[in-house]
């Protein structure tokens, strides 16, 4: 779609409102970056991978208490006062690890409940965030919670404020969940007492600090190495009839094989005379048994205020979750959508353009017919007398009669055109009304049947009208689009604008016609018959997009309309960004008002449903819809270098680059362009397809909240005659 001529408000007598593009909302944008990349970090923390529990080796142990060292499982070191629990002879407490896991967890609890043994959950903050009725259903069960940590790091690793970070945020997720906070805590990584070394020591010391019991384990099932259920069995197993605490784990992995060996654990133990209880409980065993009169409380009633702050941080990882799960289906979509487009684009228009270049190609007799051509114009003075002249010297057989209707312009546009003397050129003077105004008084005084329209803005090649009415020869063709070309190739933004042009615009528009729902034939370069504008109510002021809005009324009336690619024109493209994005908004706003102008008709029986039907579709799909969730791409490709496998995450990016660049150079091949502009495609990845998400969103926004947008002067410069054979 090229550029359109604009309409300002008219004289005072018959002023109307005027309203205006607004300016990008780039404070709109960056304080959506801002929520956007709030989310994804919350995603990335709560989703930190973890590997197995392993048991720390060749470490000194120098600052280690032998009382530790040789000790037993529970430590507690508040007070700088250091002691070493062990659990009474004959007495189990399982533990788990990794926690709670939809899956695995609830089986687990089945097997606990058949047996009717409580345990201890060393659960991970975050699954607890994901998973709170789990954690529910344990409290409620009588089993004990411990703190595994949020998201599960090397404690060690860490600075002292982000290991206090893991253990408070795993509080109030508790909190949040079973109404609870825990005294008891076990670190990622740790194994045996006697595996406890200078590097872990200071950890020890600061939980008991922070009035954590640190629990250990003294037999090891192994199960995350999936051994089998006989020796995850074997190894839980304590020597002779001691007490110990055991190790399992009830996520992280495939758990099945935990699951079989509890199962015949429990009754086992129990038959050699065993009984099961929590850490807590096993502990004040151990103290009763000695006499000391103490009691550990490993759960207790967290306080509202926790629970309360437990819920925020519950709904914000949910809330990230959901967010990276909704951007992967996204991210699906976008990858169907660009997949089926591509596929199409290969072979209906590459077959569309073979077709057309056959030897024995032709639309019918030659079309010698005279040609009135229109040109609307509005404040033109830049490029008006060489677009005239351009139209005025073609070469068409029958004739070219040029009407310049000028649309109550304030810089003389009317007097350079008039000041042409060219005998084949008309000037007509009216009051601003808009393009759709000027277009339809252009073809009430047009003296013939075919009608062409052009922008004030552009220049055809000599041959252009020739060529672009010959497709008339079939009777049922009712409008023809032309080539549409940027003709100010120079800036680099003009060169994106120069590849999205034959990429997105051309390249589709041999797509459309071969899927018979062609939706707009661009303002810079088309033809008409007028049997067909009458028929499809001529120009309308309905929509911004008048040429979106009258070719899928001629869609609808059952004309066909085609591409004529030899039909070059070259417009003037945006030279900033800020003009750009006026442009933009307008043909995306404009192209959903004609969309929903024209939704009633998908219900209609013949040409005007199945028209309807498949260019709604397409431009939903590809024109709305895939500019809409393409972000998702850089979003997560952004996620991936910070927070997932970068090497990964650079070949995808690449590979969905090459994807674009083939297609690219598909589409400037058979549109006859050099390929060697494409070098500035990886850089339009990073800025230019950014603003035209912008401009999409906002323009859904103005359409959701019913506003109402007006025609806006772009900056124009003029093109250089010389340009109009650059490509040739």
């Amino acid at each position: 779609m090229a550029d359109r001529p604009n309409a300002v408000a008219p004289p005072a007598a018959v002023r109307r409102v005027r309203r205006v593009v607004p300016s990008p909302s780039w404070a709109v944008l960056g304080m959506l970056l801002v929520v956007l990349a709030g989310v994804l970090f919350v995603a990335a923390y709560a989703n930190a991978a973890f590997v197995p529990d392993t048991e720390h080796t060749d470490h000194d142990q120098t600052r280690v208490p032998a009382a530790v060292v040789d000790g037993g499982p529970i430590i507690g070191a508040a007070d700088g006062k250091v002691r070493s629990y062990r659990l009474p002879a004959r007495t189990i407490a399982l533990t788990f690890d990794d926690g709670p896991d939809p899956m695995w967890t609830p089986e687990i609890l089945q097997v606990l409940a058949k047996y009717d043994v409580k345990a201890t959950f060393f659960v991970m903050g975050s699954q607890v965030a994901r998973h709170p009725a789990l954690v529910r259903q344990m409290s409620d069960e009588g089993h004990e919670l411990g703190v595994h940590t949020f998201t599960h790091p090397d404690l060690a690793n860490l600075p002292g404020w982000r290991r206090r970070l893991e253990y408070a945020q795993t509080q109030l997720a508790m909190a949040s969940a079973a109404g609870v906070e825990t005294s008891l805590i076990r670190f990622p990584y740790s194994s045996f007492a006697n595996a406890i070394d200078d590097r872990d020591w200071p950890l020890v010391t600061e939980a008991g600090q922070l009035g954590y019991l640190t629990v250990l384990n003294d037999t090891d099932s192994l199960d995350w190495e999936r051994p089998g259920a006989d020796k995850a069995i074997a190894n839980a197993i304590p020597p002779g009839y001691s007490g110990a605490i055991t190790l399992w784990h009830d996520a992280g992995g495939e758990r099945s094989q935990t699951v079989a060996a509890l199962d015949r654990f429990i009754p086992l133990m129990k038959e050699r005379g065993y009984r099961f209880t929590t850490v807590s409980e096993g502990m004040n065993l151990a103290l009763a048994a000695a006499g000391i009169d103490q009691r550990v409380v490993g759960n207790s009633a967290a306080s509202q205020a926790d629970r309360w702050r437990g819920r925020f941080l519950v709904w914000a990882v949910q809330g990230a979750d959901g967010m990276l799960g909704l951007f992967g289906f996204l991210f699906v979509v976008v990858g169907v959508l660009t997949i089926g487009r591509t596929v199409m684009l290969f072979v209906l228009a590459v077959r569309h353009a073979r077709r057309r270049r056959s030897p024995d190609w032709a639309w019918g007799s030659p079309v010698t017919d005279p040609v009135s051509v229109i040109v609307p114009a509005y404040n033109e003075k830049e490029g008006i007398a060489a677009a005239v002249r351009s139209l005025a010297g073609g070469d068409h057989p029958g004739g070219i009669e040029v009407i310049v209707v000028d649309d109550g312009s304030t810089d003389g546009t009317a007097d350079i055109a008039d000041g042409l003397g060219l005998p084949n050129v008309r000037v007509v003077r009216k009051p601003n009304g808009g393009k759709a105004s000027a277009l339809n008084t252009g073809v009430a005084l047009a003296r013939h049947e075919l009608i062409v329209m052009v922008d004030g803005d552009t220049i055809l090649e000599r041959d252009a009208v020739r060529r672009l009415v010959q497709p008339f020869a079939d009777p049922q063709v009712g409008a023809v689009a032309g080539n549409v070309k940027v003709g100010n190739r120079k800036s680099l933004i003009a060169k994106w604008q120069h590849i999205e042009y034959v990429i997105g615009f051309n390249l589709d528009r041999r797509l459309y016609e071969t899927l018979r729902c062609m939706s707009t034939v661009p303002g810079a370069i088309g033809a008409f018959r007028r049997q067909a504008l009458r028929y499809a109510g001529g120009m309308s002021d309905d929509t911004l997009a008048e040429d979106t809005d009258i070719t899928m009324a001629m869609g609808r009336a059952g004309w066909k309309v085609v591409y004529e690619e030899d039909a070059r024109a070259w417009t003037e493209a945006p030279a900033t960004m800020g003009q750009l994005w006026k442009q933009r908004y307008r043909w995306s706003y404009g192209t959903m008002q004609a969309m929903w102008k024209h939704r009633r008709s998908l219900f209609d029986r013949g040409a005007s449903g199945r028209y309807t039907r498949r260019c709604l579709l397409f431009l939903s799909l590809f024109g709305v819809l895939l500019p809409l969730v393409a972000p998702v791409i850089d979003l997560l490709a952004l996620y991936g270098l910070f927070f997932l496998d970068r090497t990964e995450t650079v070949v995808a990016w690449l590979i969905m680059l090459v994807v674009q660049t083939v297609t690219a150079a598909v589409a400037f091949r058979l549109d006859r362009e050099k390929l060697g502009v494409l070098w500035v495609l990886p850089l339009q990845q990073f800025v230019y397809r950014q603003l035209m998400y912008l401009v999409m969103v906002q323009s859904v926004v103005t359409a959701l909240t019913g506003g109402r947008l007006g025609w806006q002067k772009l900056r124009r410069t003029g093109l250089e005659p010389t340009l109009t054979n650059a490509s040739r």
